[in-house]
C-alpha cells in the first residue's frame, strides 16, 4: 500500500514539475518575443521580477520603509489619527510630538494665557446659508461637512453609510457631479446637490441644463442647497472622468448617459463662458428652486475674484452666489490626469485668504458664504481654515478614511480593497453600512469637539470667534509668522471705495 502511494506522489510530482518547466517555457517564448518591455526582451523570466516588486514597492515603502510623516498624499500619522476619531477611540497620544514644528508651512496656534474655562464655552452657532435672497434659506450646523463624491466614483454601500451617518452627525453631504441617487437620500441626511459641467442629474436628452428636472430634485426636503462646479482643486480645466468599468446600468440612469461607456465631463459648462453667465446660472437655479445656490472652483490667480466680486456690486446683491466653495489644488479625485493633479491652481493656504480679503475688499462678505476644502483631513488643518476667514470646511478624503479607506491608490481601476470606491459586489462585501456609518458620525463630531477643543485653547468662546491672530505659519529658518501679518484683512468695501475714488477722479478731469 504504502508503496503504491509513494508511486503515486512520484508521478503526481512529475507531472507538476513538467508543468512548471512547460509554464516557465511559456513564458521564455512570451517574454523573448514580445516588443514592449525592452527588460522582459533581454532578460526573460528575471525580468519579471523587476516589475513585481516596482508594483509592491509602494505597499512595502508604505508598511516597512516610510516614517509616519513621510508619505503622500496622508502620511500615516494622519491616516491613523483620522481612524482614531472615527473609532471614537480619542486623540490621545503619548511621550511627544512626531510633527516637526520647524518645518516650513507647519501650523502653530497661539495659545491664550488664560483660556475658556468649561462654564464659559459656548456652542457654536450655526449659519444661515441664502438668507434674504431665497425662499428656503439653509441653516448649516456642523463646521465640518461631506465634500463631493459622486455615487459612481464612490459604492453603494460607500453613499448610503455617508447619509446615514452625515443625519447622525448633524453635517450635510455634498453629491458630487454625479447626480442625486436614492442612496444619497436613504439616511435623510442635508444634501447640497451639486451640478456638474455635464448636468448629470439635472440634464435633458442631449446634455443640456434641464429646469423640469432642476425643480424635481429641488421638491425633495432633503436637498438644502444647490453648487454649481466649474471645477475642483484636483483636475482645475478638466472635467470629471469616469472610466467605463465603473458606469453601471444604475449610474448611467442616474446620469442620464450610456451605460459602459467613458462617462467624461466638459471641462467647463458650455453655456457658461464669463462671469456674468455664471451669475445668471446662480439667479436661475436659486430662482427654479427657491434653495441657496453657490459655486464651487479652484483659485488660479486673482482675476476670477475680482471679476466676480465686480459684477455682483454692479448687478445687485441678489445675483451673488450664496457661497463660494474654493478647492485647493492638492484637493483629490478618484480619476483625473497627474499633470493637473500636480501643478494646476493654487494651494488652500494660499488661495483661501485671497478669496476671503476680495470679498471684504467688495463688501460682500457679509453676503457670501465661504467654505474650504483641500486636504483639510485634520481639525488643526481644519481649525486653520477657520482662521484664515472660512465658515465651513468640506472633505472628501477624510471621510473616505472614516469608511475604512488605506490609500490603496486603486480609485480608478475598479479594485479599491476596502469597497470605498469599486463596484464590485464582493469587493463591497467589507464595507458594511451600519458599522461604517457610525463611524462617518463620530469623525464629523470628533472634528467638530477638537476644533472647538483649538478655539478653547485659544481664548475663543467657540470656534467662530477663531481669525488670523489665532495661529502662525512656520517661515524658513524654522521662524513663525502670525497669520495676520502674511494675509492683513483689508478694510471692509475698500475695493468698492478706490474704484469709486477713481472714477471720481476720471470725472472730475
Amino acid at each position: 500500500m504504502s508503496g503504491m502511494l509513494g508511486v503515486l506522489s512520484y508521478g503526481l510530482g512529475t507531472v507538476v514539475g513538467f508543468l512548471l518547466f512547460g509554464l516557465l517555457v511559456y513564458w521564455f517564448v512570451q517574454d523573448v518575443t514580445q516588443k514592449r518591455h525592452s527588460v522582459l526582451r533581454n532578460y526573460p523570466l528575471v525580468g519579471r521580477l523587476r516589475y513585481y516588486f516596482e508594483q509592491l514597492g509602494e505597499y512595502l515603502r508604505q508598511y516597512l520603509f516610510m516614517n509616519d510623516r513621510e508619505e503622500l498624499p496622508f502620511n500615516r500619522a494622519t491616516r491613523s489619527w483620522v481612524y482614531r476619531l472615527a473609532k471614537a477611540e480619542g486623540g490621545i497620544i503619548g511621550f511627544g510630538s512626531t510633527n516637526n514644528v520647524s518645518e516650513p508651512g507647519s501650523i502653530i496656534f497661539v495659545n491664550a494665557p488664560f483660556p475658556v474655562l468649561e462654564e464659559e464655552r459656548l456652542e457654536t452657532p450655526p449659519l444661515a446659508i441664502g438668507s434674504d435672497y431665497c425662499k428656503e434659506p439653509f441653516s448649516a450646523r456642523s463646521l465640518v461637512n461631506i465634500s463631493g463624491m459622486s455615487f459612481g466614483a464612490i459604492s453603494e454601500p460607500a453613499v448610503r453609510a455617508l447619509s446615514a451617518g452625515a443625519a447622525r452627525a448633524g453635517c450635510w453631504m455634498d453629491t458630487g457631479e454625479g447626480g442625486l441617487s436614492p442612496f444619497h437620500l436613504e439616511g435623510g441626511c442635508d444634501i447640497v446637490m451639486q451640478v456638474g459641467t455635464a448636468n448629470y442629474g439635472v440634464r435633458d436628452r442631449d446634455g443640456r441644463f434641464s429646469p423640469e428636472r432642476l425643480r424635481e430634485i429641488a421638491a425633495h426636503p432633503s436637498v438644502r442647497a444647490f453648487e454649481i462646479k466649474l471645477s475642483q482643486g484636483a483636475k482645475p480645466g478638466k472635467g470629471g472622468v469616469l472610466p467605463a468599468a465603473k458606469v453601471t446600468e444604475q449610474i448611467a440612469a442616474i446620469r442620464g448617459i450610456e451605460p459602459h461607456r467613458d462617462s467624461i465631463s466638459p471641462n467647463r459648462h458650455r453655456d457658461i463662458a464669463s462671469v456674468d453667465e455664471l451669475l445668471d446660472r446662480v439667479a436661475r437655479v436659486r430662482e427654479l428652486s427657491g434653495k441657496p445656490v453657490g459655486v464651487k472652483t479652484a483659485i488660479g490667480g486673482w482675476q476670477f475674484m475680482n471679476e466676480l466680486c465686480d459684477a455682483v456690486n454692479r448687478r445687485g446683491l441678489e445675483y451673488a452666489p450664496d457661497f463660494l466653495a474654493i478647492d485647493g489644488g492638492e484637493g483629490g479625485s478618484g480619476a483625473a490626469p497627474q499633470a493637473l493633479m500636480d501643478h494646476m491652481a493654487l494651494p488652500i493656504a494660499e488661495a483661501l485668504p485671497r478669496v476671503v480679503d476680495a470679498l471684504i475688499e467688495s463688501g460682500l462678505r457679509p453676503r457670501v458664504r465661504v467654505i474650504a476644502a483641500g486636504r483639510l483631513v485634520t481639525s488643526a488643518r481644519a481649525a486653520w481654515a477657520l482662521c484664515a476667514g472660512a465658515d465651513f470646511v468640506n472633505t472628501a478624503r477624510g471621510f473616505m478614511f472614516a469608511l475604512g479607506c488605506i490609500q490603496s491608490l486603486r480609485c480608478h481601476q475598479n479594485t479599491c480593497p476596502t469597497g470605498v470606491t469599486t463596484h464590485n459586489k464582493r469587493l463591497q462585501r467589507g464595507l458594511v453600512v451600519e458599522e461604517k456609518s457610525l463611524r462617518v458620525a463620530q469623525y464629523a463630531a470628533g472634528m467638530n469637539q477638537e476644533i472647538n477643543m483649538i478655539a478653547h485653547s485659544c481664548g475663543c468662546r467657540h470656534a467662530r470667534e477663531l481669525g488670523r491672530e489665532h495661529v502662525r505659519i512656520v517661515q524658513s529658518a524654522g521662524r513663525s509668522v502670525a497669520l495676520n501679518m502674511l494675509h492683513p484683512c483689508p478694510a471692509p468695501g475698500s475695493r468698492r471705495a478706490r474704484e469709486g475714488s477713481a472714477a471720481a477722479g476720471a470725472v472730475r478731469i
